[in-house]
């Protein structure tokens, strides 16, 4: 058995009896853990109370079609609706939501705690991931759980936690998925294809990243893609971020970015990882955040990017100094 705040998910639970009309909301740009927890708490509110309306809303991605269908939504029928942003510390970095008047927000986030706060706002930076925190609420609470609930949350937590590999993987992460799997009966093993399976267009895509990919003297691995490749390689936007993860050990990289145009939206959408310097705050500096060692962020010029790529690279350099001075 795994210990957690028993008060907060009480308020939650409570929050969600309060409301017939439900709201769900992620991050733009998603990525597993954000459509996983999304869908799942949906769904699991529904199968608990037939007679709410639940809706979970944003941009879907073909590739993340296995965890449900989202909800398409007009905005005056939701209005006095209890908005759930999973996921996300920002407000502006919330999808789906324009327009939509929505009585009380509540939020249960993994991120550390920036603009997005309602009465019951539950932030737990260390959970390695929404998923985590979903399944924790739903196993410690009357909220009901069935094989597809559950199937989503393992691979949300699978997804972001990089197969239990990242820094914020803990005991913890193995006790909820250890109670989650005994209650719910799953037959993970056949659900890895649903994460891993790609693609031959995308295959050659990471074939691309590996080979164009620049590495600084600092330990900066970093790339641009514009618009034109990624059309080349028959791919979408959420590839790259997708893919950031397969970089993992190269040893002459401490920080490496992938910087993604975004011609719809006239911007670039970025994604870093990190094996010690802390990137988040340089992220902040560019309209995004996240974790210490995992960010997003999103620039809007050429200019803005060679600042942003500069950045990145005095942080490699300072992080390389302090170590290299404690040893």
């Amino acid at each position: 058995m795994f210990k957690i705040n028993n008060n907060v998910i009480k308020k939650i639970y409570k929050k969600i009896k309060e409301y017939d009309k439900i709201v769900i909301a992620r991050h733009v740009g998603p990525d597993p853990d954000a459509i996983a927890s999304q869908t799942a708490l949906r769904d699991s509110i529904r199968l608990t109370f037939p007679n709410k309306d639940v809706v979970a809303v944003g941009l879907g991605v073909s590739k993340f079609k296995y965890y449900g269908i989202l909800d398409k939504i007009d905005n005056d029928k939701y209005a006095g609706s209890l908005l759930i942003v999973l996921d996300v510390p920002n407000i502006h970095r919330v999808d789906g939501i324009d327009g939509l008047k929505y009585k009380e927000i509540m939020k249960i986030d993994h991120h550390p705690a920036e603009d997005v706060k309602g009465k019951v706002d539950w932030t737990d930076e260390t959970a390695c991931s929404t998923c985590q925190m979903i399944a924790e609420l739903i196993l410690k609470s009357p909220l009901k759980l069935d094989t597809k609930i559950a199937g989503n949350l393992y691979l949300g937590v699978v997804s972001d936690s990089d197969r239990f590999l990242l820094s914020y993987t803990t005991p913890k992460t193995f006790r909820v998925m250890h109670e989650l799997l005994v209650k719910s009966k799953l037959e993970f093993t056949s659900l890895y294809n649903y994460l891993y399976d790609r693609s031959l267009d995308e295959v050659r895509f990471q074939g691309f990243l590996s080979t164009n990919m620049k590495v600084t003297d600092n330990g900066l691995g970093y790339i641009v893609i514009p618009n034109s490749i990624i059309k080349e390689y028959n791919v979408d936007l959420a590839t790259p971020s997708n893919l950031i993860n397969s970089f993992n050990f190269i040893r002459e990289v401490i920080v490496w970015t992938f910087i993604t145009e975004d011609a719809k939206n006239k911007a670039y959408k970025v994604s870093i990882r990190s094996h010690g310097p802390i990137v988040n705050s340089t992220a902040a500096k560019y309209n995004g955040g996240g974790h210490k060692y995992a960010s997003g962020a999103r620039l809007t010029s050429e200019e803005e990017i060679d600042s942003f790529i500069n950045d990145l690279d005095r942080l490699c350099e300072e992080y390389k100094r302090g170590s290299i001075s404690n040893i």
